[in-house]
């Protein structure tokens, strides 16, 4: 199992309408790969709204029949048990597109150092070291 991949899960939520439903794992892949049985999941739905900046769009070239969007505001902890039926994985490209929409869903923002040589950056809230390049002025 590896981070940004599709999996169709039977009744993912007791209270979705769906006996199916499509969903993306986002959790870390250090965490993925232990022993621990849960993984965070986005749901995909195929009603979503092109506006809204946590929902992005997927679609035939991740794998599935017909353009859906994944929710990053209903982040959900599923079983790895239940993650059987792989259906496809997004590319680094779509990755990027769903690590900023859960930066805006969780509220994680990046603030710089205000060291000027230093290429490193803080997460708020969690304060996880993040390199970042920062952006340099011309000469």
């Amino acid at each position: 199992m590896k981070r940004g991949e599709l999996y169709r899960v039977y009744k993912g939520s007791k209270n979705d309408s769906k006996d199916f439903r499509v969903f993306l794992v986002v959790s870390r892949q250090v965490l993925i790969d232990t022993r621990f049985s849960t993984v965070i999941c986005a749901p995909v739905y195929s009603n979503y709204d092109e506006i809204i900046q946590t929902q992005v769009e997927v679609g035939v070239d991740e794998g599935l029949k017909h353009n859906s969007a994944v929710y990053c505001d209903d982040l959900q902890s599923l079983p790895k048990s239940i993650l059987t039926d792989f259906i496809g994985a997004l590319s680094d490209t779509k990755m990027e597109e769903v690590n900023a929409a859960l930066r805006i869903a969780l509220a994680v923002f990046v603030f710089f150092t205000h060291n000027p040589t230093s290429h490193h950056a803080l997460i708020h809230p969690l304060f996880v070291p993040f390199v970042y390049e920062t952006p340099r002025t011309p000469p």
